[in-house]
């Protein structure tokens, strides 16, 4: 199974929950010693903290640097943690066209447009054994194409409008879904026309994720791509 994390997602979410409390406490306890002049208090709540964030750091760049950059071939899923269930993604289709839709209603490429057809499927196989049949609200996406040279690529904004006008852009990524279902989105980059070896990222668009150990946002953390 791919992931887009390398440590259980309930595990990091705890350690980074854990470690926001501590880090919170401890600067509570240092403003308090620092306005009643207790400084070795203020000494004392100081190395504990100073030793908490490097502890926690050194957790997170030894998973970032355990991590490995994978690749994935058309029909692979990728699956994202949602603590209690999994979310798999795939490329079920990829075209290059220089125009989208049909003359006179056209719309016309600076480059080549990719439009891409991702499906979005809730694997029933992964959900906790507690959580029944409810709702899954999915988090953000963020859809990158990075080329051979690591230049960043993103989604057209007026090519997708242009598709939702015409009813073709599927469903957006954050529509909820139950166990079992799935839906499809279309999703179009204008890329250069001699563009090489061009692969999609998908991540969580979450600022804290930056900072689960384990996870693909983290810092310095290797990335799932897929082909297309």
């Amino acid at each position: 199974m791919y992931t887009n994390v390398n440590l259980s997602a309930p595990i990091g979410a705890l350690l980074f929950l854990g470690t926001a409390f501590l880090i919170v406490c401890l600067v509570l306890l240092l403003i308090f010693s620092f306005l009643t002049k207790r400084f070795s208090l203020t000494k004392l709540g100081a190395s504990a903290l100073a030793i908490i964030v490097a502890l926690y750091l050194s957790l997170l760049f030894l998973f970032s640097w355990t991590s490995t950059e994978k690749v994935l071939a058309r029909g692979e899923e990728k699956y994202f943690c949602e603590i209690d269930c999994h979310l798999a993604y795939s490329i079920m289709d990829s075209q290059t066209l220089k125009t989208l839709g049909t003359a006179p209603n056209q719309l016309s490429a600076n480059g080549l447009f990719r439009v891409l057809t991702i499906k979005t499927r809730f694997d029933e196989k992964t959900i906790g054994p507690t959580r029944g049949d409810s709702l899954l609200y999915p988090n953000s996406r963020v859809l990158i194409v990075v080329d051979a040279q690591g230049k960043e690529y993103f989604p057209d904004i007026e090519a997708e409008r242009f598709l939702r006008g015409l009813n073709q852009a599927g469903r957006p990524f954050i529509t909820p879904l139950r166990p079992g279902e799935t839906y499809q989105t279309t999703v179009v980059f204008d890329l250069p026309a001699d563009i090489q070896s061009p692969t999609l990222l998908i991540h969580e668009g979450e600022f804290p994720t930056r900072f689960v150990i384990g996870h693909e946002n983290s810092l310095l953390h290797k990335k799932t791509r897929f082909q297309i």
